[in-house]
């Protein structure tokens, strides 16, 4: 990921106003170490700071047409780049980063080029021929952009929030899959597939349609000139993008610097469900397998810094950042620049456990458009604020652009859950990649249930931090909350402990306006509990809240004794592990 800062319509253009964009910019460092660039033109700015990933010998930005009439800013990744500079064979191209294709789209096609991207990105493009601008962020939101507005009135633009913040009189998160164009002076949406007028579909479930469209997902998305892995949870969504990603690189030669073993990356508590569980994927897929560890306390003292950059006081998304957080300062630690990772798959395929009490295919399918559309609110910006904290690209194959179109058009009967049956949650998709000739996964892999990913790290997580805000915010506090936040006022000593660090950190108004409204598990289980009111008992947002649906609670005494760490060649070949495979490393902050 990289970090973009662009402001038009500045009153001042001295030095003075220079130079605080450049500091301004520098806030975005930690999404782009490798360089700074900016470029401006009269009374306009546009800044970048550079995660070099492809062509980082000269893909530097802003980035310019054939004669620099054209400027952008870009952060994300255009996978299909090649074949759309095959149509713009008369033009000239200076780098070899796949984002200058942007620059000379939008020469040759004008404001309607958005459309034939695919890839994440957020961009902002000056025309300085006529001083025209436009901005766009991709379909789903994978990728994170600010506007804001200046009391000069001067309109901005950020990758994260806290660029803008300070100088800015309004700001609000710019909405997935629109454009923003100076000439129309205001926001449209580009982005309108099929399957977003939330229609039932009717087409007859394929297994092996959906495979070949993920696998493809999956390996455009190794276009990288760095070293690379996978998040690996051990879980179904994160397991199937390691498996294709792995098969792809030892049928390619020179596929990756790190050779051909795909490097996978884990982390929890010690005796953690998707420690063991990703431990014996990786054993059996053959990676290179490392694995961290971190405790309660630290992930506690983190957490400050980690609202400051995933900038939201959203309960369960806090608590599934931290360790990602954590997990993502290692991985730069060993010279890692861009991972893949599974964030997309329950919402497309209706695998979080509530659907178990989905009425009926129309509801699920509706539901599952929702799901899709709020995305860029939460597991859109946790995956990749929480890795971009340390200068780490994060990458979903379950949110191409082609994927979601295949995966939504199924008729969503097929995605209903059905014990009698032998359906479970997600059933088309591990279906889609239950080959007993060729195994991807292991049959208890391939179909094991669901865990939240702050669960899967390791219950105490979530407990520890109850206990620490529950000791740090008392019932009279928790009573006078919606006097001291009449906004999206929180319901628990958790949220509540989250408020006052976001408050502290981004004090305006606007900025607890771009958190989504409401209690945290409100957003998370206002279905289930339409669906089914026993639901309603629940005040927590976890996946252990999935009443009579969660086959196990994990328990972290019981956890313990079981599932320890490998500890011996004996049980590491038990597992499937080779020796040397697991890095076991502890995470210091």
């Amino acid at each position: 990921m990289c970090g973009i800062l662009a402001v038009f319509g500045c009153i001042d253009n001295s030095q003075i106003k220079r130079s605080r964009i450049i500091e301004l910019s520098r806030r975005l460092r930690h999404r782009g170490p490798d360089w700074s660039g900016l470029h401006c033109h009269e009374n306009c700015y546009l800044a970048h700071q550079r995660l070099a990933i492809v062509d980082p010998a000269s893909g530097d930005q802003p980035l310019y047409n054939e004669d620099k009439s054209i400027i952008v800013t870009v952060n994300g990744e255009i996978y299909n780049h090649k074949k759309l500079k095959e149509k713009l064979h008369s033009h000239k191209f200076r780098t070899g980063s796949d984002c200058e294709v942007i620059a000379h789209l939008y020469e040759e096609y004008g404001e309607e080029f958005v459309d034939m991207l695919d890839g994440m990105f957020s961009f902002v493009l000056l025309d300085t021929r006529d001083k025209s601008f436009i901005a766009a962020r991709d379909g789903v939101g994978i990728t994170p952009l600010y506007m804001g507005w200046g009391l000069d009135g001067s309109i901005w633009f950020a990758s994260e929030m806290k660029a803008l913040s300070d100088d800015c009189e309004q700001f609000i998160a710019f909405p997935p899959g629109h454009i923003y164009s100076s000439k129309q002076g205001a926001l449209r949406r580009w982005y309108n597939p099929p399957w977003f007028s939330e229609q039932i579909p009717s087409t007859p479930y394929d297994a092996m349609v959906l495979r070949t469209a993920f696998e493809k997902a999956v390996t455009k998305r190794l276009m990288t000139d760095v070293p690379f892995g996978v998040l690996l949870s051990g879980g179904l969504d994160s397991s199937l993008v390691a498996a294709v990603a792995s098969r792809h690189l030892a049928e390619s030669e020179g596929a990756c610097q790190w050779g051909s073993q795909l490097h996978s990356f884990c982390v929890g508590l010690e005796g953690s469900p998707d420690l063991r569980a990703a431990r014996e994927v990786a054993g059996y897929l053959g990676t290179r397998h490392h694995e961290f560890y971190f405790t309660v306390q630290e992930g506690i003292d983190a957490l400050e810094e980690v609202i400051y950059h995933i900038e939201t006081y959203d309960v369960t998304t806090i608590r599934a950042s931290t360790p990602m957080f954590l997990m993502s300062r290692k991985i730069k630690s060993l010279g890692v620049k861009m991972v893949l990772s599974g964030e997309g798959s329950d919402e497309i395929f209706g695998g979080y456990l509530y659907f178990h009490k989905a009425p009926n295919k129309e509801e699920l399918h509706q539901e599952t458009c929702r799901k899709i559309k709020a995305l860029h609110l939460y597991d859109c910006l946790r995956a990749n604020k929480a890795t971009s904290a340390w200068g780490v690209e994060a990458r979903v194959p379950f949110l191409d652009k082609e994927f979601i179109n295949v995966a939504m058009s199924i008729d969503p009967q097929w995605k209903m859950i059905n014990r009698k049956e032998g359906r479970i949650e997600k059933w088309v998709l591990r279906n889609a990649f239950d080959d007993d000739k060729n195994p991807y996964l292991p049959k208890h892999i391939l179909y094991r249930q669901k865990e939240q990913f702050s669960d899967g790290v390791g219950y105490s997580w979530i407990d520890g931090l109850k206990d620490h805000t529950n000791t740090h915010v008392t019932d009279e506090m928790l009573a006078k909350a919606s006097f001291i936040y009449p906004e999206n006022t929180p319901t628990t000593k958790e949220g509540y402990y989250y408020r006052a660090i976001f408050e502290k950190l981004f004090p305006k108004s606007a900025a607890r306006q771009t958190v989504p409204g409401g209690p945290s598990v409100a957003c998370s289980t206002a279905k289930a509990v339409e669906w089914d009111a026993a639901w309603s008992k629940n005040l927590d947002p976890s996946g252990r809240a999935a009443l009579g649906v969660h086959e196990s609670a994990y328990d972290d005494a019981e956890g313990a004794k079981n599932v320890n760490p490998i500890s011996d060649s004996h049980q590491a070949q038990a597992l499937g592990v080779q020796d040397g495979i697991v890095a076991k490393t502890a995470i210091v902050t």
